[in-house]
């Protein structure tokens, strides 16, 4: 196994990197390496494919993916290692401390809505700019960029914005990754281009100096964009500000005739709200969160299979935030409950990696931290984040589990994981059934507010047993508002019997519903509210808990 303080990951390009500082931490290094490799492969990879792309043995790899497991940032599955939605909190910590999403995003999504385009927010990324915020239209052609995606300046809108502002050394780094890398390979998310592209340093003499940068199909053809800068108050640029569309609508020319006042004008309001924005002020110090008790306790219980100085290490990244951008090395001590020599040794090592800076005494988080898995997770719908919670909830109760969500006055099914048995409940996904019918359905009425929860369709039998009286439905529907829980016996189908409970996002608001159904025969009433709701309960907080945090800047596809 390669000694702990001289390994380094190998890098994307063959310019050489800085020496490996000595103090750095190899376990956590070869963790980043074993992150940006499951992510640049789209989330989900191999074990064996890991120790091929990072250099790593087999067992250093099998000790990082159990570590990371522990930690639930991934799960693995057999020879299969998959990011798990819980792994965006290190990305969300950098965003959250960046501000731009929470205070530019509903400006951004507002033009976007105005254009009927796709809209983004990027940063300079040292010679790439990367993206920060992403609206994007639902269209047959559309942007399939993500949040943390990394492309390269040369081919992009914002570029040359960012370029403008480069000193001699930047020009320097970026032509000797031109030489290196001519084909950009060391962008997983630009689509490969072997042909010439325009001279980034005219386009930074002419697009640069107007204050416009023009992406005339250099990513990929048929996409246009264009971009115009968002000034901090210090007159820096804080980001670029991207209108995105097709050559179905537009030419370069007539984008930038159609788009280019509208998008300068809400880079002035972005300007405006970034001028009216309170300044950050890092707390004098933050509650300790415990990790370096947990995770003694988990080396304890773990022995080898837990990598304790490489989860003490990643989780650095998560003191930061929205209220501590900047900390020192106190304060990030403080933040994880380190030791001051851990926490130091830690930020060395990020700082070499290039997730972290500082100036003077501070720190703060680069953009490269959304490379740790962010955009191949940006994407992730609820029934990804759902299903294996769902899985692991019919492995404890021996029942079929399912997710609903809302559509009109129906319920319609996107997850299900069915149990093993010769009489089954068996509904496919996509199933529609009218919720005033359904455990799920009753679960999502119930969120509605008091008066207004009855359906507005007629109440039709489906059963015998089927509610149709609006004012007991009414009733029923309170109670199940007030205890939190609905069980519907042999209503939606004779010898059916489902209990169900909500799902909600980070606004409380009930977005899906979670449910175990079986046959009557299986369990009574009493016993399915006595075995089954801690268990239907306990998973639901599971989903609800990586829900909140892969939807903090991401919209969650139902």
């Amino acid at each position: 196994m390669p000694d702990e303080k001289t390994w380094a990951p190998e890098e994307k390009t063959s310019a050489p990197g800085p020496a490996v500082p000595p103090e750095a931490v190899g376990p956590l290094m070869r963790g980043i390496a074993v992150l940006r490799e499951a992510g640049d492969a789209g989330g989900r990879v191999s074990l064996s494919d890991l120790v091929r792309s990072t250099g790593l043995a087999r067992s250093t790899v099998d000790r990082i993916a159990a570590t990371f497991a522990r930690m639930g940032y991934v799960r693995v599955d057999g020879h299969w290692l998959t990011l798990a939605p819980r792994l965006m909190e290190v990305g969300n910590a950098y965003l959250a401390a960046l501000r731009l999403p929470a205070l530019l995003g509903p400006l951004a999504e507002r033009l976007a809505e105005e254009l009927d385009e796709s809209v983004s927010l990027a940063v300079p990324d040292g010679d790439g700019i990367r993206f920060v915020h992403q609206t994007t239209r639902r269209r047959t052609m559309s942007l399939v960029f993500r949040i943390g995606d990394l492309l390269p300046a040369e081919r992009t809108a914002p570029g040359p914005l960012f370029a403008a502002d480069w000193d001699a050394s930047a020009w320097a780094r970026w032509r000797e990754r031109r030489a290196a890398d001519p084909s950009g390979t060391c962008f997983p998310a630009a689509p490969p281009r072997v042909d010439e592209v325009p001279d980034l340093e005219e386009r930074v003499a002419d697009e640069g100096k107007r204050g416009v940068g023009i992406d005339d199909q250099l990513i990929e053809p048929g996409l246009l964009a264009l971009a115009v800068p968002v000034r901090a108050p210090d007159g820096t640029i804080a980001c670029a500000l991207s209108a995105v569309s097709h050559t179905s609508r537009h030419s370069a020319a007539s984008l930038r005739k159609a788009l280019l006042s509208r998008v300068r004008e809400a880079a002035g309001e972005m300007e405006r709200v970034l001028r009216q924005a309170p300044a950050d002020r890092s707390p004098a110090g933050a509650p300790a969160a415990g990790l370096a008790d947990w995770t003694s306790a988990t080396k304890q219980e773990l022995g080898a299979g837990f990598v304790e100085s490489l989860a003490r290490g990643l989780t650095v990244l998560t003191a930061f935030g929205e209220h501590r951008p900047e900390l020192t090395l106190t304060a990030v001590a403080d933040a994880t409950g380190l030791a001051r020599a851990t926490a130091r040794r830690a930020l060395i090592t990020l700082e070499h990696l290039g997730h972290v800076t500082s100036t003077g005494r501070t720190f703060r988080l680069t953009p490269r931290v959304l490379a740790l898995g962010y955009p191949a997770l940006s994407r992730t719908t609820l029934p990804e984040i759902a299903t294996p919670h769902l899985a692991a909830l019919v492995r404890r109760v021996h029942d079929s589990a399912s997710l609903a969500v809302p559509v009109g006055e129906d319920i319609q099914y996107t997850a299900r994981v069915a149990t093993t048995r010769i009489m089954s409940v068996n509904i496919s996904l996509g199933t529609r059934f009218p919720a005033y019918a359904a455990s799920m359905g009753r679960v999502l009425l119930a969120d509605r507010e008091p008066g207004h929860r009855l359906p507005a369709i007629e109440l039709k039998p489906l059963t015998p047993r089927t509610t149709t009286d609006p004012a007991q439905l009414t009733a029923l529907l309170d109670q199940v508002a007030e205890q939190g829980y609905a069980l519907v016996d042999e209503e939606l189908e004779e010898g059916l019997r489902s209990l169900a409970v909500p799902v909600r996002d980070g606004t409380g608001r009930a977005v899906a519903a979670l449910n175990v159904a079986m046959h009557s025969s299986r369990r009574t009433v009493e016993e399915c509210v006595r075995d089954l709701l801690p268990e239907l309960r306990a998973t639901a907080a599971a989903i609800e808990a990586d829900l909140h945090i892969a939807g903090r800047f991401t919209r969650i596809p139902s």
